[in-house]
């Protein structure tokens, strides 16, 4: 069996890829997971039907974080959801209880920090800057954004799952986006490099790049976090951020709201006169 896993792996990778339109990231976090799953568990057939224990990987992991763990386990299921849904296996799976990960509190970037990059950013990065924390994307959203997909008013934006959403897009967004065109003049993408798409790590690395000149330590999630914060924060309501952010379920973005509570109770802390008093 272990050498048919390896076929299933492959056969997997590819589905993930080309049918459920996962990115070439997640694809590979996905195999370096699973590839290692393979090489430390164990399969074998027990009444008409295959039984992948994974006790020996979980050993093997048990030292890395919870949230490592978890994201691992996260991989394994979908792997053998597949083998049960789409290849029509019968399989237990032995071991694999979950993990309680703590839900930790994003970290937005104060709104007088990103004006002061933008300030100074070329087009290219401010346009950068822009559109992911004017629209909350996704840095493989941005990356993979073709010309055909942005219109005057709004841009349709493929997520995660290859599912679609329609976001509106700020004049001001518009305009920067017009004047990029007609300066750098990409041909498909609007992030281009060589004739092809920049990959998320080299639109990662121009961001960090642009904060780091102003001291700051800035990836491109915390601006898709600010961008939910800084809404919420301002009275929008959390179905229509959840839909902004294209999030399956709204628990996802309700984090969002206990990071404003977390804020407002600070606030308090510090204003109220009985916090002057020893």
């Amino acid at each position: 069996m272990r050498e048919d896993s390896e076929q299933l792996l492959d056969d997997f990778l590819t589905y993930i890829r080309d049918v459920r339109g996962y990115s070439e990231t997640s694809a590979t976090t996905y195999e370096v997971a699973l590839r290692q799953m393979l090489e430390a568990s164990e399969w074998f057939e027990e009444e008409g039907r295959w039984v992948l224990d994974i006790t020996p990987f979980r050993l093997k992991v048990m030292k890395n974080s919870k949230k490592t763990i978890a994201k691992k386990l996260s991989a394994i299921h979908s792997f053998v959801s597949y083998l049960q849904e789409q290849r029509e296996m019968s399989i237990k799976l032995i071991a694999d209880e979950s993990v309680k990960v703590p839900r930790t509190l994003p970290k937005p970037i104060e709104e007088e920090y990103i004006e002061e990059v933008l300030e100074d950013a070329g087009l290219r990065e401010k346009l950068l800057v822009a559109m992911l924390y004017g629209l909350g994307l996704r840095i493989s959203e941005l990356s993979s954004l073709k010309l055909e997909s942005i219109h005057p008013g709004w841009v349709e934006i493929r997520g995660k799952g290859d599912k679609v959403r329609q976001l509106p897009l700020l004049p001001a967004i518009h305009s920067m986006i017009m004047s990029y065109l007609d300066q750098y003049a990409p041909k498909r993408y609007l992030f281009e490099k060589g004739g092809a798409n920049m990959n998320p790590a080299q639109l990662r690395y121009m961001l960090t790049k642009l904060f780091k000149a102003k001291g700051l330590k800035v990836t491109p999630h915390q601006l898709r976090h600010s961008f939910a914060t800084h809404l919420l924060n301002n009275g929008a309501r959390i179905s229509d951020v959840s839909e902004l952010l294209g999030h399956s379920s709204m628990a996802t973005t309700q984090v969002y709201t206990k990071l404003g509570d977390a804020r407002k109770l600070k606030e308090y802390l510090g204003a109220h006169p009985l916090a002057q008093k020893k």
